[in-house]
């Protein structure tokens, strides 16, 4: 490899792969085309396809993120894992396919609000009709904290930045089904962290739901 500084390492995904893993496990099929948005590391991606070898997941980024994320994927199957690309939310430059599923962890509480906004309004161009949408990690619910930890680390992240912050649970929600998206799964994770899963309805279908 002519790259020898030292691939980045979360020690957050080491943690909750597991967890998500399991979550997964219950959704995807194993041959599905997964599009990851905010990837961070790439550990995800890698241990994810390791386990599920069938799954073709393409990470995404911005731009100074991708050369970390490719250490992390030079350890897997390259038709699987291909090189990541450069995405940013705001920018809007979304790719222009469709995936069986579109994945994110960690993310929402890092992007501003007009970033997750940008995220479910591409998602109907973006997803399959059936497709999944998988969202990780910790928010408020109710308008409220959690935990005394989860409100130690929104105030963390409003000091790095004021756009920066845990999002509502139920604004999320909303957000999802304005979109078409339909509640499959909400778990429970550990260290008071969530993950959703939804399906994308069929058009004719959402005329059916209030």
């Amino acid at each position: 490899m002519p790259a020898m500084t030292e691939r980045p390492f979360a020690p957050a995904c080491e943690r909750n792969q597991g967890p998500i893993l399991q979550v997964l496990q219950r959704h995807l099929q194993g041959d599905e085309r997964v599009l990851e948005i905010a990837s961070g590391t790439g550990q995800h991606a890698l241990h994810f396809t390791a386990a599920l070898p069938r799954l073709r997941w393409q990470c995404t980024d911005l731009p100074d993120r991708l050369a970390g994320i490719d250490q992390w994927l030079s350890d897997g199957d390259p038709h699987r894992l291909p090189s990541p690309r450069p995405l940013d939310a705001l920018a809007g430059e979304w790719p222009q396919q469709t995936y069986d599923a579109v994945y994110t962890a960690n993310s929402f509480h890092i992007m501003p609000w007009g970033g997750v906004l940008a995220v479910f309004a591409a998602l109907p161009a973006l997803l399959v009709q059936g497709g999944r949408l998988i969202v990780y990690g910790p928010f408020r619910v109710g308008g409220e904290f959690v935990s005394p930890s989860d409100a130690q680390f929104d105030a963390s992240l409003q000091a790095r930045d004021p756009a920066m912050g845990l999002r509502d649970l139920e604004q999320v929600a909303d957000l999802a089904e304005r979109v078409g998206l339909q509640l499959l799964e909400h778990v429970a994770m550990p260290a008071n962290n969530h993950c959703l899963v939804w399906t994308m309805a069929a058009a004719d279908g959402n005329a059916h739901h209030q």
